[in-house]
């Protein structure tokens, strides 16, 4: 029997044989399709032009990062949060990576002929639906990027948003924590901070309100208060300049109000003021104990005078 009536005479094999022949038919024809061969190549030189591209917008981008935070934390306040900076500029450029890998993976389905409309579609819908869902989550991070970028206040500041007040502690991209002086910890959501006043950014006045009795005449009170601050800038480092004494503030029938400013150093203010406050009512108690002793010594003079007086009519 021959090979040609061997498979005539089993079906099967007969099918597998033609089959396979028609699979080699296909093969050849792909390895020898000119047209075919060059449009593919073509394809996957732009996909390779695609990625050089990106993989060079990322790098650049990423240096222009890093350069940012290096001039931000030798500019900036933020030179002693070195591990903040890093953290954000690590952020950001994944960020970018994630952005930039994106788009190259839609230019590489679109230069593979996928249709990427449904993709962006369906891309939309989920991200309208993450963005619901997490508004609150992005506002926070977004204002937490902006609380950074502009310095609006670092770690170790004393701020107030609203009314909580204290130290700064901690600043996320998420939440900022603050410390009030009483050891309370707030914890903010970034997005709730709108408004915030600074202690921390420039010199403080002390202002401090001197309460002196009509009785005593303006030029002693003022004479006294500057006896009482003389050399206070010496021997306290957080007063800048020599105090003022502004003069009369208010006045009542019973008393008037001399006032005293001082600048200090950001954000001690009322430490100064207890230390102006302390010396000037030292020096008030001195010179309330010196009139009291200089009254008590002419009452006693006075008293020897009238025994003298009163001996000398009993001798007579």
């Amino acid at each position: 029997m021959t090979f040609m009536h061997w498979l005539e005479g089993d079906s099967g094999t007969e099918e597998v044989v033609k089959g396979a022949i028609h699979l080699k038919d296909i093969v050849w024809k792909f390895i020898t399709d000119g047209e075919m061969w060059s449009t593919f190549l073509f394809v996957i030189l732009k996909i390779a032009i695609i990625f050089i591209i990106t993989r060079i917008f990322i790098r650049v981008i990423n240096k222009i990062i890093d350069k940012s935070m290096q001039q931000k934390g030798d500019n900036g306040r933020f030179r002693l949060n070195t591990r903040r900076l890093t953290t954000v500029g690590e952020l950001l450029k994944n960020v970018t990576n994630i952005v930039f890998n994106f788009i190259l993976v839609m230019l590489v389905l679109s230069q593979m002929g996928i249709n990427l409309g449904p993709l962006i579609a369906g891309a939309g819908v989920l991200g309208l639906a993450v963005g619901f869902g997490a508004q609150s989550l992005v506002k926070d991070v977004i204002t937490g990027f902006f609380i950074i970028f502009e310095d609006q206040f670092a770690v170790g500041d004393v701020i107030q948003t609203g009314t909580f007040k204290g130290t700064v502690e901690m600043i996320g991209l998420r939440t900022t924590r603050l410390v009030s002086w009483k050891g309370e910890v707030y914890i903010l959501p970034n997005g709730s901070i709108t408004t915030v006043t600074n202690f921390s950014m420039s010199n403080a006045l002390a202002v401090v309100d001197v309460p002196m009795k009509a009785e005593r005449s303006l030029e002693e009170a003022v004479g006294l208060v500057k006896q009482a601050i003389q050399g206070i800038e010496e021997s306290n480092v957080q007063i800048l300049n020599i105090p003022d004494v502004l003069g009369v503030q208010s006045m009542t029938t019973s008393e008037y109000i001399v006032r005293v400013v001082a600048e200090c150093m950001p954000n001690t203010g009322a430490v100064v003021e207890r230390d102006i406050q302390n010396n000037i009512k030292k020096a008030l108690e001195d010179e309330e104990h010196r009139q009291a002793a200089l009254e008590t010594a002419i009452t006693l003079e006075k008293e020897d005078e009238q025994g003298i007086k009163g001996g000398e009519k009993g001798g007579a």
